[in-house]
């Protein structure tokens, strides 16, 4: 009977390991999707010649859910990730860490437009976002 019992609770203890999921921010495809739409949206915000394609955004956006969803999280987690003050205060330091790497101050509008228009020449995922 004790063989049986340590046997159970090792197979549901390795279930439960298994079956463990890493927090949001921890999934690439979905942290750095985030953060892409993130970024077109400061380019929007700042630069008056460059628009948003917002269902292209949305659809983005609802892809991502769609991710999260696929990959066993609920849509209460999804949410709380995504309107978390202290994980939006960690996206925006992600986005603003990435546009250094590619020689973008953040606070300088002239040069995120120039970013944000490359971008789109370029074709890349945050200039599929903007017009």
């Amino acid at each position: 009977m004790r063989i049986l019992t340590a046997s159970l609770i090792l197979a549901l203890s390795m279930g439960t390991l298994a079956s463990a999921k890493p927090a949001l921010r921890d999934v690439p495809e979905i942290d750095n999707g985030l953060m892409v739409v993130a970024i077109a949206d400061a380019i929007r915000k700042s630069c008056s010649d460059i628009n948003a394609r917002l269902i292209r955004a949305y659809s983005e956006l609802n892809r991502l859910k769609a991710v999260a969803r696929e990959q066993g999280y609920t849509a209460d987690e999804v949410e709380d990730y995504v309107t978390s003050k202290d994980e939006k205060a960690r996206m925006k330091v992600k986005a603003e860490d990435y546009l250094r790497s590619k020689g973008v101050q953040p606070d300088d509008r002239g040069a995120l437009c120039r970013f944000g228009q490359s971008e789109i020449a370029s074709g890349t995922a945050i200039g599929q976002l903007l017009r």
